[in-house]
C-alpha cells in the first residue's frame, strides 16, 4: 500500500489516511502509524517541493525513519504503561472507597408494582410506577446523583437514580451499552428542564441484564464519530445505535409504511418478483452474473418487465424488492444493492405517469410530516426541509442543456451541451441546486435510455421517459412509458443489439392484447437522503453494499 508523506502539510495522527489529500508529515511516523493499525510496513512515498509531486522514499532515509519508528512505538509503550499504571491507582484508589459501600440494591416490595412499558408509551405514564426495559445510552455521574439516558429503539428518557442506590458499587460500575431494567415513577419535568418526551424516571431499583465491557474495549473504544468511514462500516452493528442512523432507518420504516398506503389508495397490488433472473434491463455491463444449476443467471437489476406481465392478471402492480448494479462506482449516491419500489400502470399516457408520480410524492412526504414521530425526526435530520408541493416543475431534456449553457456548465468533455449528450450527476445537481424546486425532467433522447421506451409521436428523437430530480440530492427516480408495439419493441432489441429470444415471454405481452402502460422505479435510499438531508446514501441503507464493501 502507498502512502504519502508531506513535511509542509502532513499531519502525524493516527488517523491520517496516508493519502494525498491526508498525508503524514514524518516518514518515521508513517512507519510507526501503519505497524500500529497493524497493516504492515507500506510503500512510502515523500513530497519533492522542487519537482512538485512525489517520489519513493530513499533506502538511506528509508532506513532513518525505521529507526525513528522504533523510538516512537518505545515512547508510546511506556506512555501506555504510565497510564495504565495510573488508572490502577485510581481503580485501587475507588475500589477501596466503594468497599466501604456495602450497599445492596434491593427492591422495595411495598411499592406499588410497576408495570412494563415501552418508552414512548412510559412518556404517557405520569405519576405511575413502570418498568422500562433498554440500553444505557449516555451516564453522567454527579456525586449524589446518577443520571441515565435509556434507549430501547421507541425513545430515550432521563433517568435519575439518588441516594445509596447513586452511591453503590454497582451503580458506579455501570457502563455504556449495558443493557438494564430500570423501575421507578415517571414525573413531568418543571417549566425550563427538557428532557425526551417532557419527563424523567426516578428510579428506586433497577437490574443488570447483560454487561457492556469498558477500558479498552468500551464502545466509545469501538465506535467514535470521528473515526474513518471504512472504520465505522466495519463496526456498522454497533453504528447503528447512534441516534443519527438509527433516526434514518425510523424514516425509512415510515417512507415504506406510508407508500405502501398510497399504492393501497391508489388500488395497486403489491408483487414479489423473483431476484435471479435471465434478462437484463438497464445494460449488461452492471450485471452480477451466477451459476443457476450449470446456467447462467444473474441477479436482477430491476422487476420492471416481470411487473409488466402482471397487468393484464392483476391490475396496476408495484413491488418492493432489492435491485443490484455492479457498477464500479464510489459517488455518494451509488449502490451495489438497493431497495428498488417499482410500479407499472396500465391504460395510462406520459400525463398521467407523471400525474401520478407527483401524487405520490406529495401526498407520501405529506403522511410522513403529518406523522408525530416522522415529522419531528426529519425537522431534526433535516430542518430546512420544505415538502414537495403541486405542481413539480416540467423541464424537456432539450431545454435543461439550453439552461445548462447558458449558465457555464460544461459536458462531461468539457464542452457545451448538445444534443444526444447524457447530462452527468454534477451538472445536473448544479441546475436541481440553482432552480431548488422538485423537477420533472423529460423527453430524453433514445440514443441514451433503454429499449424499452417509446419515441415521442411529435419528435421521434425523444422518448416518453422522465427523472425526477430533488435540491440536495438529484435524480431519486427513472420512468417512462413502456412500448407496447410489438414491431417497435423487435427494433429496440435490435438497436441495443440484445438477443430478444429470452425474452419471448416479454413479447408476449405485446401479442395478447397489449395497452398503453407505464413505470418507474424509486430508489429508496436516494429518497432518504433527501428527507434526512444525508450527504451519501451510504447512511441510509442498513448494511450498504458498493465496490469493495460486502461486510459485515
Amino acid at each position: 500500500m502507498s502512502v504519502h508523506v508531506n513535511e509542509k502539510s502532513g499531519v502525524d495522527s493516527l488517523t491520517t489516511v496516508g493519502s494525498v489529500e491526508s498525508a503524514f508529515q514524518t516518514a518515521a511516523f508513517a512507519l510507526y502509524a501503519y505497524e500500529e493499525l497493524g497493516r504492515g510496513e507500506p510503500k512510502l512515498l515523500v513530497f519533492k517541493p522542487e519537482d512538485n509531486g512525489y517520489e519513493e522514499i530513499s533506502a538511506s532515509a528509508l532506513k532513518k525513519a525505521k529507526k525513528g519508528a522504533e523510538g516512537l512505538k518505545k515512547k508510546a509503550l511506556k506512555q501506555k504503561e504510565l497510564e495504565a499504571k495510573k488508572q490502577q491507582q485510581e481503580a485501587d484508589k475507588t475500589a477501596k472507597q466503594l468497599e466501604s459501600l456495602d450497599i445492596k440494591i434491593e427492591e422495595d416490595k411495598s411499592l406499588p408494582q410497576a408495570h412494563k412499558a415501552k418508552i414512548n408509551k412510559a412518556y404517557e405514564s405520569v405519576g405511575q410506577r413502570v418498568k422500562v426495559n433498554g440500553w444505557i445510552h449516555r451516564i453522567r455521574n454527579n456525586k449524589k446523583l446518577v443520571f441515565i439516558v435509556l434507549r430501547d429503539g421507541y425513545g430515550y428518557l432521563q433517568a435519575v437514580l439518588t441516594g445509596n442506590l447513586a452511591l453503590a458499587k454497582q451503580t458506579q460500575e455501570l457502563t455504556l451499552e449495558s443493557s438494564v431494567s430500570l423501575y421507578g415513577t415517571v414525573n413531568k419535568l418543571p417549566e425550563g428542564k427538557s428532557a425526551p418526551g417532557g419527563v424523567e424516571l426516578s428510579v428506586d431499583y433497577y437490574e443488570v441484564v447483560g454487561w457492556a465491557p469498558g477500558g479498552e474495549d468500551s464502545f466509545t473504544n469501538k465506535v467514535n464519530e470521528n473515526a474513518d468511514p471504512s472504520l465505522l462500516l466495519d463496526q456498522r452493528h454497533l453504528a447503528l445505535r447512534g441516534e443519527t442512523l438509527s433516526s434514518v432507518m425510523k424514516v425509512r420504516a415510515l417512507w415504506m409504511k406510508y407508500l405502501r398506503k398510497f399504492f393501497e389508495n391508489e388500488g395497486l397490488t403489491e408483487v414479489t418478483p423473483p431476484c435471479m433472473v435471465q434478462t437484463q434491463v438497464e445494460g449488461g455491463s452492471t450485471l452480477f452474473k451466477l451459476n443457476y444449476y450449470g446456467e447462467e443467471a444473474f441477479l436482477t437489476q430491476s422487476s420492471q418487465l416481470y411487473l409488466e406481465t402482471c397487468l393484464a392478471s392483476l391490475g396496476d402492480v408495484y413491488c418492493v424488492q432489492e435491485s443490484f448494479r455492479a457498477e464500479k462506482s464510489h459517488t455518494r449516491r451509488h449502490l451495489s444493492e438497493y431497495t428498488h419500489i417499482e410500479s407499472e400502470l396500465a391504460f395510462i399516457d406520459f400525463d398521467d405517469l407523471l400525474s401520478h408520480l407527483e401524487k405520490l410524492f406529495v401526498e407520501t412526504v405529506g403522511y410522513i410530516m403529518e406523522d408525530p414521530v416522522g415529522g419531528a425526526l426529519v425537522k431534526q435530520l433535516n430542518p430546512d426541509f420544505k415538502a414537495p408541493t403541486y405542481p413539480f416543475k416540467r423541464l424537456d431534456y432539450k431545454d435543461a442543456l439550453e439552461w445548462l449553457n447558458e449558465h457555464g456548465v460544461p459536458n462531461e468533455d468539457g464542452q457545451k451541451f448538445k444534443f444526444g449528450d447524457d447530462i452527468a450527476e454534477a451538472a445536473e445537481r448544479k441546475m436541481v441546486d440553482t432552480m431548488g424546486v422538485p423537477i420533472f425532467l423529460t423527453r430524453f433522447p433514445a440514443e441514451i435510455k433503454s429499449f424499452y421506451m417509446p419515441r415521442c409521436k411529435d419528435d421521434p428523437r425523444v422518448t416518453e421517459s422522465v427523472d425526477v430530480l430533488m435540491p440536495n440530492v438529484g435524480e431519486i427516480t427513472g420512468g417512462s412509458m413502456r412500448t407496447w408495439n410489438e414491431t417497435d419493441l423487435l427494433e429496440g432489441y435490435q438497436r441495443e443489439k440484445i438477443d430478444h429470444a429470452p425474452y419471448y415471454w416479454y413479447l408476449d405481452q405485446r401479442k395478447y392484447g397489449s395497452v398503453p402502460h407505464g413505470g418507474y422505479g424509486l430508489g429508496t435510499e436516494r429518497i432518504l437522503a433527501w428527507l434526512c438531508n444525508r450527504y451519501t446514501v451510504r447512511d441510509c441503507s442498513l448494511y450498504p453494499r458498493f465496490t469493495g464493501r460486502c461486510k459485515p
